[in-house]
């Protein structure tokens, strides 16, 4: 796991004025330095049209012949990777049966590298597994290449500028450059407004993206040309439930996510499982007993949050498969919120999700303990674990009782007049989609009308988020396929895997999905019909079959835990009400004052608004932070 920089260009006079192209890179390295703090390194080709940069977190082969930058043994690819390939061992072996090479260390890097010389890239884009975003280049074609994983674990962004493609994990390293524009991009930060983060390749300052997970990209030096494809779908399935064998589907489950397991347990530094005690990290906690008997579970309680604790679930799960426990403990008070400003820097962009604290604070813990944890991130996307599922299957049952102009009805009159905030007012406002091919926004932050609302004083804005959210949705038939592809695709990567990545890397500790080997996302969409993921009235059936075979008999399948801090309590009254208040109040916010203070008297009014509010404050501070502008 590391952190990965750089530029091409074809003016590298014109970096930025009064200052050399090394000075950049290496401050666009330093802004990164909290991904990968082991090494530092830099490549600069003859030409000076090419500056890499690599901060490493050194995790396989802990000696310099795993340091990046880092070129083939052929001379022709330069490479900068961050990530890990689960299956380089497999890879490394079959490469030194055919060329019987003399490999220079034993680290995953080497291997991708020596793969790409060989079979090319989109070849080997195809046979690794793992998490990954790099950047390539080829010195016989003069193309950069960049390529980032299927699920979208590792995060790249790009920004294209006079002919120079400038590149970086995190946004801050691209803004270590002051020559570059910091302008908010409207439609961004619409989408901000309406489901809580910045979607797929949009970024929030303009002229800035972000590769899409699964997706690659070519630049050429000697025409500027700038090309990006998709190298991979997750394999869409419409359901068919004939000749469906659910004993064969379980055993293929548990057949996949063992290797999956054993693979990312492979590493030449400490590895910690996240075990929650929920179904996910106790599945992953039994395939990963299966192979060695030094496992090291953590598990997290909260002080003063009972409800939160989830150390007592974890304990069983421990004591039956008997790995060496460390139950953790979290405070989280009101003093928490202090932390706003250091999760708005390392985030990049604005995101409403609030479980972003607890997961800063517990990377923190466990860091202390290894360099490396395994987490359940994945199963809910795509075995259907979410509530929402079943409301979605809900709606689709009762409304075809319902007749159309009623729904109509329904919808206006939410939109009209049921008050932002108000309990099962999203619901009511979705209550004439078309379930066949449609999804309703479950997360709805500010609908188009509130979104006018806030922006009134800024002249020109224009409500996009909608018909960019409809361009997104699966053309798919089935309902519940429909709405795990669209979370797989969106709230997965965007939200949860950029909360994951960010609040990991910042204690430089590296987080493994097992449940996003790609051969598990192909197996949930391609094989496994939606009524052994989720129906009305259970969810993730499907891996509840696996649970029950390889699980304690007394294990509790319906538990589901998520991480939240008391928003609600704690904007009441207080410091933080005021702060917050404060700041969406002050003279220079962007946001309209009256529409502000709805929100405030709303949240007074028991009207759950905490989220919303968080929502603005955070995008304020983040506007000042990053000196963004209009």
């Amino acid at each position: 796991m590391c952190g990965i920089t750089g530029f091409f260009t074809t003016s590298p006079g014109q970096i930025q004025n009064r200052r050399s192209p090394i000075e950049v890179i290496n401050e666009m390295c330093s802004t990164i330095k909290h991904r990968g703090p082991d090494q530092n390194g830099i490549f600069c080709d003859q030409s000076h049209r090419l500056f890499l940069g690599h901060q490493r977190l050194s995790i396989l082969d802990l000696s310099d012949n795993g340091s990046q930058p880092m070129t083939s043994h052929c001379g022709r690819f330069s490479i900068v990777f961050n990530g890990e390939i689960y299956n380089f061992q497999e890879i490394k072996d079959s490469l030194t049966r055919q060329k019987h090479m003399n490999w220079r260390g034993s680290s995953d890097t080497e291997v991708l590298l020596e793969l790409i010389a060989e079979v090319g890239l989109a070849a080997a884009l195809i046979k690794i597994n793992g998490m990954f975003a790099f950047a390539l280049h080829d010195s016989t074609q003069e193309k950069l290449f960049m390529a980032r994983d299927r699920a979208g674990e590792k995060p790249l962004f790009y920004h294209m500028d006079n002919n120079t493609l400038y590149f970086a994990s995190e946004l801050k390293a691209l803004l270590a450059n002051q020559s570059l524009p910091r302008k908010i991009d409207e439609e961004s930060l619409d989408c901000y407004l309406s489901f809580g983060f910045i979607p797929r390749e949009r970024c929030i300052l303009s002229g800035y993206q972000k590769l899409k997970p699964a997706h690659a990209l070519s630049f050429d030096i000697k025409s500027s040309e700038l090309k990006i494809w998709r190298y991979w779908y997750p394999l869409n399935f419409e359901d068919r439930i004939d000749n469906v064998n659910e004993l064969s589907l379980v055993d293929e489950l548990e057949t996949i996510l063992e290797d999956s397991v054993k693979k990312q347990l492979v590493a030449d530094v400490p590895v910690g499982i996240l075990l929650s005690g929920g179904i996910d990290s106790s599945l992953i906690t039994a395939m990963a007993a299966r192979h060695s008997n030094q496992i090291q579970t953590f598990s997290v309680g909260f002080p003063g949050h009972g409800n939160l604790d989830e150390t007592i679930h974890a304990r069983k799960i421990s004591s039956h498969f008997k790995t060496k426990h460390t139950e953790l403990q979290i405070n989280i008070d009101i003093n928490t919120i202090d932390l706003l400003p250091k999760l708005i820097n390392h985030f990049d962009e604005p995101m409403v999700d609030t479980s972003m604290f607890p997961t800063y604070l517990l990377s923190q813990e466990v860091k202390k303990y290894c360099k490396v944890a395994l987490g359940g991130d994945g199963g809910d996307e795509l075995f259907g674990g979410y509530n929402h599922y079943q409301r979605l299957l809900r709606m689709q049952h009762y409304l075809k009782y319902i007749p159309k102009f009623s729904t109509h009805f329904f919808s206006s009159f939410a939109k009209q007049f049921l008050p932002t905030g108000f309990k099962g007012r999203n619901y009511f406002q979705n209550a004439n989609l078309d379930l066949k091919s449609e999804l309703p926004l479950i997360a709805s932050y500010f609908d188009e009308n509130e979104r006018y609302k806030l922006m009134g004083k800024n002249l020109g804005y224009s409500a996009t988020a909608d018909s960019i959210r409809s361009a997104s949705i699966p053309k798919t038939q089935n309902l519940l396929t429909r709405a795990t592809l669209m979370d797989f695709e969106n709230y997965l990567s965007e939200d949860i895997l950029v909360k994951v990545d960010r609040a990991s890397m910042a204690h430089s500790l590296e987080i493994r999905s097992p449940f996003l080997d790609y051969r598990l996302i192909e197996f949930a969409f391609k094989k496994v019909p939606s009524n052994l993921k989720t129906t009305i009235k259970e969810k993730k059936i499907l891996l509840k079959k696996l649970a029950s075979r390889v699980l304690p008999a007394n294990f509790d399948l319906k538990r589901k835990q998520g991480f939240c801090i008391p928003l609600q309590e704690w904007l009441k009254k207080g410091l933080i009400r005021d702060h917050f208040q404060d700041t969406l109040t002050s003279k220079d916010c962007i946001f309209d004052r009256k529409t502000i203070m709805s929100l405030f008297d709303g949240q007074d009014k028991g009207r759950n608004n905490g989220e919303r509010i968080f929502a603005l404050v955070q995008f304020e501070l983040w506007r000042k932070h990053y000196k963004a502008h209009f």
